[in-house]
């Protein structure tokens, strides 16, 4: 049973048919004690009434003997001996017992009360099968219209939860009109307390989606765009070395088609790796070990390094953990260690450091170029920003990587003046636990 509707009303309608029935139960019981104890107080006053009286006249000796009067009068004097009788009944006591009594006689149970004088014994006598006839009766007449407003309360009880399940009914009739295209907001106006934060939670989720589709189509368009490029490069390079005819010249345009299927190859893997390395993408958090990933990463990096003749120097004194995606943090560094050997001047050094901080795990990495002027530093985070000063060749992927893989750490980036002379760049991680 997972209907919210069916749950609340078989939930509302067990617990009214407990209540009514307790109710029903409790009232019952009430009104029989009730009952009883007015008949008790019948039996007590119609003795107590007959108690100074002296003779009793023939007129009421009459009207106390008629048969269908329930109760049965009896008198005797002090020595025992009856002086009246309402009527004979061999099942009756032939002495009184003073006071209220419930008594078996002959199988036949009789409540009575009995009340003395200086001169008589007076015993008022009721049968208890009676009494609990008319006690029934009027204990069953007081539970019938509790019975009766029952099914009319079941039924206000079921109109009561459709009417507060409506705003669900139409929050649900609002999702399923929509297609995948459709991601404005739903509409919260009129919504009760506790369905306003499921539908404010939606929205916000909407908007979420919203934003990653934007940013998907944002991705795709420029990927295209940066794409046309280096394919109608390679195309013409590639019609270039059809024409060619002698070898000096084919040699030529053959290198040059491979450096254009390089540079194509490295955009698209930059491109893969901006695609993975989206703040949204789901990755696992780890516990891992900085100092290693900067040293395997900056290893990778050596070999383009040493091409150009930049020297790499690591500085890390001890490990230091940081949750995250290993593979992530690994192509964060490798960027960043790429960039850095890739506008350093020939001959220069390249410091990377990690140090372990009380509140944070900082990674810096410094080089020797013409740095960034601190009107661009915002812009060179954008995709496929490339700075006309620079002269070097490249897709302007590496620094939009590296923001995307910080914003998904939950950690910081910032750019600076470095000692050595060019761009220091400084990503402050929260340690793990």
């Amino acid at each position: 049973m997972s209907s919210i509707r069916v749950r609340l009303l078989v939930s509302l309608l067990a617990l009214l048919a407990l209540a009514a029935a307790a109710m029903a139960a409790i009232t019952y019981r009430n009104v029989l004690g009730e009952t009883e104890a007015i008949f008790d107080y019948q039996l007590q006053q119609m003795a107590l009434s007959l108690r100074d009286q002296g003779e009793i006249a023939s007129a009421q000796a009459d009207s106390l003997a008629d048969t269908q009067l329930d109760f049965v009068i009896q008198i005797w004097t002090i020595d025992g001996r009856t002086i009246y009788a309402s009527r004979a009944h061999s099942s009756l006591p032939q002495r009184a017992l003073l006071g209220l009594h419930t008594l078996i006689v002959q199988g036949n149970a009789w409540r009575t009360y009995g009340v003395a004088t200086r001169e008589r014994v007076i015993q008022v006598a009721q049968p208890v099968e009676i009494r609990q006839r008319l006690a029934a009766r009027a204990a069953g007449r007081s539970v019938v219209p509790l019975l009766v407003i029952a099914p009319f309360a079941a039924l206000a009880i079921w109109w009561l939860a459709a009417q507060n399940l409506a705003p669900l009914d139409r929050l649900a009739r609002e999702l399923r009109a929509r297609d995948a295209r459709s991601l404005a907001p739903l509409p919260t106006t009129g919504l009760p307390d506790e369905v306003a934060p499921l539908a404010n939670a939606l929205n916000a989720l909407l908007e979420r989606l919203r934003s990653a589709l934007d940013g998907q189509r944002a991705f795709v368009a420029d990927a295209a765009h940066e794409l046309r490029s280096p394919l109608t490069a390679l195309k013409l390079q590639l019609d270039l070395l059809r024409r060619e005819d002698d070898a000096e010249g084919r040699e030529a345009a053959r290198a040059a088609l491979a450096e254009g299927i390089a540079r194509a190859s490295r955009l698209v893997e930059q491109l893969l790796a901006l695609a993975r390395a989206e703040p949204d993408a789901a990755a696992p958090a780890e516990r891992v070990d900085l100092v290693a990933i900067t040293r395997h990463a900056v290893a990778e990096t050596l070999p383009f390094a040493r091409s150009r003749s930049v020297e790499f120097e690591l500085i890390a004194a001890e490990p230091a953990f940081v949750s995250g995606d290993a593979l992530a943090l690994g192509l964060l560094v490798r960027n960043l260690a790429d960039n850095a050997a890739r506008y350093s001047p020939p001959g220069s050094r390249v410091e990377v450091s990690v140090t372990h901080r009380a509140d944070a795990v900082l990674l810096q990495v410094d080089d020797s170029g013409p740095g960034i002027a601190e009107e661009e530093r915002e812009r060179v985070f954008d995709r496929f920003y490339r700075r006309a000063d620079h002269g070097e060749s490249g897709s302007g992927l590496g620094l939009a990587i590296v923001r995307s893989v910080v914003l998904a750490h939950g950690a910081s980036i910032a750019l600076a003046r470095a000692p050595l002379g060019g761009l220091r760049v400084s990503v402050r991680f929260a340690p793990a636990p």
